[in-house]
């Protein structure tokens, strides 16, 4: 005889989407971050921002090592 297995009787969230999200209460998921951490968020994503330099430097970079790599196979 197969032993049934145990199903919960409150239906998960499916906007959750990974199983451990859906597993969480919903008060835990909605709970609103706080001003300090939305500040936070703010200045990082500020901080993680390419400028025209950056990107500049990136080319520079990637230029170089491919003209490397074609000296080094020709």
């Amino acid at each position: 005889m197969k032993a049934m297995k145990r199903r919960a009787l409150v239906l998960s969230d499916e906007a959750a989407r990974h199983p451990f999200r859906r597993s969480l209460p919903a008060h835990v998921r909605l709970a609103p971050l706080g001003q300090e951490v939305q500040q936070d968020n703010a200045l990082a994503k500020l901080r993680w921002k390419m400028t025209g330099g950056d990107w500049q430097s990136f080319l520079q970079a990637y230029c170089a090592s491919l003209v490397a790599m074609l000296v080094f196979i020709a």
